[in-house]
């Protein structure tokens, strides 16, 4: 069985005091139980940008409701369940990407910033829009939990109400903790309205504008 991230910290010490060290002057980091912690409290966008720029290359940063992330490692299963999912979207859908963390500029009105595992746009959106993208025009949301404490209330919830904030049609959240995928839509006043859980196995609707049917039965290879 591949190691998961649950058997190592998010990030290592080194990485911590190398990013500790290139951090700007305002912002004061600690390392804690494995975890990266912003000492005073909540970082600007402008700090959290200058921070992801000087962030080692192992070092994957999010700002989610105004909270500085880590974004954990992915293991072996982690990448085979990504690209799973990337072959049945050329599949069905040619026309379309699935781009593997692509940064996005989420939850409009608390100035997140997030690298989804995956996000699903039509053929050369991004182009031209840099580092951190704009959430319009993007078709679907693809999240796959890592073995974390906390992946859950992050996953789940932080980012969930954020890609509904800013109208995202679908979050599909595969869960590797209970072995199911939970598709998310209809987004309204911060909120997905419609959100069914299948079982590794089942065939999966995603919904308009997506338009695509899974096929699960490989996801049990995955499952522990």
């Amino acid at each position: 069985m591949t190691p998961s991230t649950a058997d190592r910290p998010e990030m290592s010490i080194e990485d911590f005091d190398e990013l500790a060290r290139k951090a700007p002057r305002n912002v004061r980091l600690e390392f804690i139980g494995g975890r990266l912690v912003v000492k005073h409290g909540r970082i600007d966008i402008e700090d959290f940008e200058e921070l992801a720029r000087r962030a080692p290359e192992t070092v994957t940063l999010e700002l989610i409701n105004g909270k500085l992330r880590v974004k954990p490692v992915p293991d072996g299963d982690h990448g085979a369940i990504f690209m799973w999912l990337l072959r049945q979207c050329m599949q069905q859908r040619p026309e379309l990407d699935l781009h593997p963390e692509q940064g996005l500029v989420i939850e409009t009105y608390r100035r997140g910033r997030a690298r989804p595992d995956g996000v699903l746009a039509p053929i050369g959106h991004f182009a031209g829009q840099g580092e951190w993208a704009a959430p319009k025009g993007v078709l679907m949301i693809v999240e796959v939990t890592s073995h974390d404490y906390d992946t859950d209330r992050r996953e789940r919830i932080e980012k969930c109400d954020g890609y509904a904030t800013d109208g995202i049609p679908v979050y599909l959240l595969i869960h590797r903790g209970n072995n199911t995928l939970t598709v998310f839509s209809r987004p309204k006043n911060g909120m997905y309205d419609q959100h069914p859980s299948y079982a590794y196995g089942d065939t999966v609707p995603l919904p308009d504008p997506v338009g695509i049917a899974l096929d699960t039965g490989k996801l049990k290879d995955f499952a522990h």
